[in-house]
């Protein structure tokens, strides 16, 4: 179970370092000025490989979390109020990161209609989560 255990640890920890940076993407995007082509080819190739390599570490971390979950039975039972928590946490996640993924296309198809300081606020979204769910697996306030 441990080595379960730590593999999921990677995975999440390196699934969200993409969903750190995929936003600070978008705001370069943001603050491209118009007649600037190059720069916003380059900044788009770069968000489209970060995005991909953020779907294929995304599906590791939900597996072996899944293992942990239903094949070990962590967080299963009476007074584990905590896992339902971090489910909730896991579901925004995802969430978050199909958001990603929407607002990339709309930079692609040249409709991105939010400025560099939405983004920067929402770059924040996924420490947010992240911060929550290690508090819930670790403390198991509930």
């Amino acid at each position: 179970m441990l080595w379960v255990k730590s593999l999921h640890i990677v995975f999440i920890a390196s699934w969200f370092a993409g969903l750190f940076y995929l936003p600070r993407i978008f705001v370069n995007l943001a603050m491209v000025q118009p007649d600037s082509a190059a720069e916003r080819q380059r900044l788009l190739l770069m968000a489209h490989k970060l995005m991909r390599f953020t779907h294929i570490l995304m599906v590791p971390a939900l597996g072996l979390g899944l293992w942990l979950w239903l094949g070990y039975g962590i967080g299963l039972g009476p007074g584990n109020g905590w896992m339902h928590a971090k489910l909730l946490v896991v579901a925004l996640t995802l969430g978050y990161h199909h958001a990603c993924w929407r607002l990339l296309r709309r930079f692609v198809a040249g409709q991105n209609q939010r400025g560099h300081v939405w983004y920067r606020w929402f770059n924040e979204v996924p420490v947010v989560l992240m911060v929550i769910a290690v508090c819930l697996v670790v403390v198991k306030p509930f």
